[in-house]
This record gives C-alpha cells, sequence and structure tokens, in this order.
C-alpha cells in the first residue's frame, strides 16, 4: 500500500536512483534506502503538500521528491555552499539589492542566528498543581499576556534602586542613507559582535546604540555616512555584505510546523515549536528580516533544494569570555565586559514591563540551557486564557523563550531568546531580558555560571 500511495518501492538505495522517478530524502539530506514497516511511521502531508514520513511523535523522517530534482547538477548535489556575488565590482553601490518596504512604521532594525536544533519528542505534561516554591523554581516569568513579545507601556518599579548606566559618546546622526548602504553598516556591526538587531536595511534606535556601544569599546569613532569606510571595514572583516546559498534538501525538509498557536495547550500539542517555513529558518540563520529576505529574492520557490538564494554573510560569531553583564534598561541594551572591563559585546534586548518590572542591582548566571523546553504553570508564571493545569511546551526557536533560557539567582528571571526578532529593543518583555534567538546564542556560549548580571537605569 505505502509503495503504491507514494511511487516509491521498497528498494535500495542505488535502485532509487537508477529506476524510481521519486527518492526519499531524510531531514539531513541522505536517501533514505529502507522503508520501516513496523508500525513506527505513517504516511502523512505536509504544510506545502509534499509527501512526508512522519514517526509517532510527529517528526519528518523523510520527504518524498522526484528524482532527477534531488540528483541534478551531474548527481553532485551541494549542500552549504557560499558563492561571492559577481556582477558588480566592491565599490558600485549597486552592489547592494534595495530594501523592502514594511509596514512596520517605526524603522525596526535589530542582529545574528543559531542552527535549527531537532527537539527531542516529549508527552505533554497535564497534572494538578503543586504548590509553588518560588525559592527553588527558575522559570521565565510571564504575566497577563499570550506572548513574551506584546507591547507594554514604560514603567519602572517605585521602590527599586535608581542604578545608572554607562554614558556614550552620541553617534553620528545618520543623514540620508540608501537601504544598501544602511545594510552594508548592519552586517559589520553584527560582525564585529555590535548587534544592530535583524538587518533588514532600515534606520533605526538599535542601528544607533550598535555604533555608540562599538566606539566606546574601539575607541574610535565611526562615521556612519561614508559609505567607502563602511565598505573598507566590511572587506576586512571577511568580505563583502552579500553572499549567496544554496537550498538544501534537509533546509527543505524541515520539520516545520503549519502555524504556532497562541493558546498554551495547543501549543504544549505540538511535537515541537519549531519553525514556520524556510524563510522564516533562512532569516533567522543569516540574522535578516523575513521580509527583506524575500524582497532580495523576488519570485524564489525556497522550497526547492538546489535553490541559490542572496543571504548576509555574517562571518565569524564573535568569541571571549565574559566576565560581567550590564542590563541596561534605559538603554535597551545588554551590554558584556570581560575580566578586564572592557566591552566586548552589545546587544539590542527588551528589558521588563509595567506589571513585571526587571529588578535592580546585582545577581548571578546560575544555568545555561540551548533548545530549551517550557514549563507552563500558571500559579507561578501567570493564567493564559482558559489554562489552569501545568503543561509543557516542546522546544523550538518559536517557544516562548526561543533557543535559550540564562537563568538567573533571582528566581523566575533569565536571559532568552525569543520567537519574534523583529520586535527586540522596540517592545518590552514581561520582566525577563528578551534578545534575539541569535543574539542569545552568542552571549550563552561567551558565558558560564557565576558571571554577574547587574540591572542599571
Amino acid at each position: 500500500m505505502a509503495a503504491s500511495f507514494t511511487g516509491i518501492a521498497l528498494a535500495p538505495a542505488h535502485a532509487q536512483q537508477s529506476t524510481r522517478d521519486t527518492v526519499l530524502v531524510s531531514p539531513e539530506g541522505d536517501i533514505l534506502d529502507y522503508i520501516p514497516n513496523d508500525g513506527s511511521v505513517r504516511w502523512a502531508r505536509d504544510s506545502r503538500g509534499n509527501t512526508v514520513l512522519v514517526d509517532n511523535w510527529g517528526s519528518v523522517v523523510a520527504t518524498a521528491m522526484p528524482a532527477d530534482r534531488y540528483f541534478a547538477r551531474n548527481n553532485n548535489p551541494r549542500r552549504d555552499r557560499y558563492r561571492e556575488v559577481s556582477g558588480y565590482p566592491e565599490t558600485n553601490p549597486d552592489y547592494f539589492p534595495p530594501a523592502p518596504s514594511s509596514d512596520f512604521g517605526d524603522d525596526l532594525t535589530t542582529s545574528s542566528v543559531p542552527e535549527m536544533r531537532e527537539a527531542l519528542p516529549g508527552d505533554i505534561e497535564r497534572q494538578t498543581l503543586p504548590d509553588a516554591d518560588f525559592n527553588s523554581q527558575q522559570m521565565p516569568d510571564f504575566s497577563n499576556g499570550t506572548d513574551d513579545s506584546a507591547a507594554l507601556p514604560e514603567t519602572t518599579d517605585p521602590n527599586a534602586e535608581f542604578v545608572p548606566g554607562p554614558k556614550f559618546q552620541p553617534a553620528t546622526a545618520l543623514g540620508k542613507m540608501s537601504s544598501a548602504e544602511i545594510t552594508a553598516l548592519q552586517v559589520f556591526l553584527d560582525r564585529e559582535g555590535f548587534s544592530p538587531g535583524v538587518i533588514d536595511g532600515k534606520k533605526g534606535s538599535n542601528v544607533t546604540k550598535a555604533i555608540e556601544a562599538w566606539q566606546n569599546a574601539t575607541g574610535e569613532t565611526l562615521d556612519p555616512n561614508n559609505a567607502d569606510d563602511i565598505l573598507e571595514r566590511l572587506r576586512l572583516s571577511g568580505g563583502m555584505a552579500f553572499t549567496t546559498y544554496e537550498i538544501t534538501a534537509a533546509d527543505a525538509a524541515g520539520p516545520y510546523v503549519a502555524s504556532i498557536p497562541e493558546d498554551y495547550a495547543q501549543k504544549a500539542a505540538l511535537p515541537h515549536l519549531s519553525y514556520t517555513s524556510t524563510t522564516e529558518m533562512l532569516a533567522e540563520k543569516f540574522h535578516m528580516d523575513e521580509a527583506y529576505l524575500k524582497e532580495i529574492n523576488p519570485g524564489v520557490d525556497f522550497t526547492i533544494p538546489g535553490t541559490i538564494v542572496k543571504v548576509i554573510d555574517t562571518g565569524v560569531p564573535k568569541t571571549g569570555k565574559v566576565a560581567k553583564i550590564l542590563a541596561d534598561k534605559g538603554r535597551k541594551q545588554v551590554l558584556a565586559y570581560d575580566e578586564a572591563g572592557t566591552l566586548i559585546a552589545a546587544y539590542p534586548a527588551s528589558i521588563g514591563s509595567a506589571d513585571t518590572p526587571s529588578p535592580s542591582g546585582l545577581v548571578n548566571v546560575e544555568r545555561i540551557a540551548l533548545n530549551p523546553g517550557y514549563t507552563y504553570n500558571p500559579k507561578i508564571n501567570f493564567q493564559q486564557g482558559a489554562n489552569n493545569k501545568v503543561l509543557t511546551l516542546q522546544p523550538g526557536p518559536n517557544g516562548p523563550v526561543g533557543t535559550v533560557w540564562i537563568a538567573l539567582s533571582k528566581p523566575t528571571y533569565g536571559i532568552h531568546g525569543t520567537p519574534e526578532p523583529s520586535k527586540i529593543g522596540k517592545t518590552q518583555s514581561h520582566g525577563c531580558i528578551r534578545m534575539t534567538n541569535w543574539d542569545a546564542t552568542e552571549l550563552a556560549k561567551m558565558t558560564s555560571a557565576g558571571v554577574t548580571v547587574e540591572f542599571v537605569d
């Protein structure tokens, strides 16, 4: 029945290559040389209409794909191949594509993204609510809402001690710049570890804050309006802003989910909270706004392996050893310092909210979890919809805390990622420090337990 349904015989890989029109491709991009027949998988269709094999946890085991597509290009599929963009000299302003129009309304800009990790399968936990132990619980704290990225009014805790943050030399105002020039500036700052947020070719406060932090760290003055200087700095930091990327079979296969529901009970029913599309995954992988990625690749079908797309060349991630972190509530920025007190990285962040202000003073990093799950407990977190039971949400970049959870010594507070990177630095969090997934990952890899975190105003 399975063979007639897909047109694929139960044959080894070499037989598929030579005699069949369709092959089964694993999420890693390899041909599946068998079809499990022990009841552990079933046939299904994903959100794009592809025929897929799905295991009992809902994860895609393989995707049915036309053989001629898979074995195109002389039977030598290329994966993760980067090529320089050709056709323009490096100094030609037309080298950069135009930025997309958007309806964000406030020149949103926000940085860099971790590799997609497969979520581990797990059962949904529904049980009687335990008595809350606020001295031992270490969970993200959200309140009165359905989403950690909800926009909230500015506020301060009237009982908190005012701790002034550092003062930086103001950045030179950005003049009339093309989107190409702004993109080049954003990419340079991103490579330096002073994140402008998502790269979208737009001016904004996140770009300005990144310039000011970079100037403080280096002792130099950066003129953002000097396009020739920015291009030279890009060349020295690894090359021009854009490169090309070939979409792999694994990219196209996912796993993806059709959509992310608002209700936490529905979230808990999902096998993972992964990306919803290839474009969302690629945008985070290359630190880009998703609309921008689509705009600079007009007419491209991102679901077809072998497709060459234009993306940002993010360079090498920032490295170093962080000894102290400042969470600057006034600047909406996280500042990372080494043992000598030198500023080595800075990231836009959403910190605190009206109902759950972030604390002031000193706390410590207690532990770091990459690709964490999330336990919803209405006695400790908040009442979300009609959910009054403990729920376990599986890991994934679209989970409430994204792909990183840096637990702090103050119970329920932490530094974490987000499912909505374009809002970072523009909205408030529910008491925690919220960053883009890739920025939070970069910071986590430079941080260890015991690092001091100071909240300043």
